[in-house]
């Protein structure tokens, strides 16, 4: 990974969102973490349990990418055992929707590849 990798953005400001949709698309597992987030499926493990091959290493990872993103909101629950849920901030509702803007882009492509 180059040195503006995982912990290349921290510190320094907002990160710009040209850069977050850069990152997000060149992850194969951040559009399928949002999308679960979208669907409701906050809870971390529910999260894994629904993506095929996803392990909670790169999940925690993705998703503390997310927060530093302002993609996403982190609920921690004062109960035992102890319950955290994520969900799409209002930044992160017109985020996805810039995503989704983009893979109908490329739907309407008859070449190239997919989004996901």
């Amino acid at each position: 990974m180059s040195a503006a990798g995982e912990d290349g953005d921290r510190g320094a400001g907002p990160v710009p969102v040209a850069r977050m949709i850069e990152d997000v698309v060149g992850c194969k597992w951040t559009l399928s973490v949002l999308d679960c987030v979208r669907r409701g499926i906050g809870r971390p493990g529910e999260i894994e349990r629904s993506i095929t091959g996803l392990r909670t290493k790169v999940l925690n990872e993705r998703l503390r990418k997310l927060l530093r993103f302002g993609v996403l909101s982190r609920t921690v629950y004062a109960e035992v055992p102890p319950r955290v849920e994520y969900r799409l901030t209002d930044f992160g509702l017109r985020f996805v929707d810039v995503l989704d803007r983009i893979a109908a882009l490329q739907a309407g492509r008859e070449d190239g590849p997919s989004l996901r």
